[in-house]
């Protein structure tokens, strides 16, 4: 594989992807974005990224999806590497025309990196010195 090769694939692997640090410095800056939990209510309600909305991936269809902002990049994500939720919901929503990118890690890499969660087991302080 030549250079040009692999940096074309890294370069479109990133407009699929995007990580737990620059999703939140996107938020900082205030990014025109959607984080998407695509797990069911019942986890979403234990513990969710703050601010995220809540569309299990089983549910969604044009119905549900009708009063969404085609103009806005969603993000996606579910518990973590071990779950497929994400991809489920990214995979959906691409092909209900909606811009999406699938958060690495999920939920569970989220909090690794300290950022806070809200819910019924929140993580409720931010373990970085960012301003959460």
């Amino acid at each position: 594989m030549s250079i040009t090769e692999q940096i074309h694939y890294y370069q479109k692997k990133l407009t699929f992807e995007i990580d737990a640090a620059d999703l939140h410095w996107a938020r900082q800056q205030g990014k025109n974005l959607v984080v998407v939990d695509g797990r069911q209510h019942s986890y979403y309600r234990i513990e969710h990224i703050p601010g995220a909305v809540n569309l299990p991936h089983r549910e969604l269809s044009f119905d549900t999806t009708v009063t969404l902002d085609k103009s806005t990049l969603y993000i996606c994500y579910c518990d973590g590497i071990g779950c497929n939720g994400s991809t489920q919901t990214a995979l959906k929503l691409l092909m209900l025309g909606f811009e999406v990118k699938e958060l690495i890690g999920g939920l569970d890499w989220w909090k690794r990196d300290g950022y806070p969660t809200e819910g019924d087991l929140a993580q409720a302080k931010c373990a970085l010195q960012c301003g959460c």
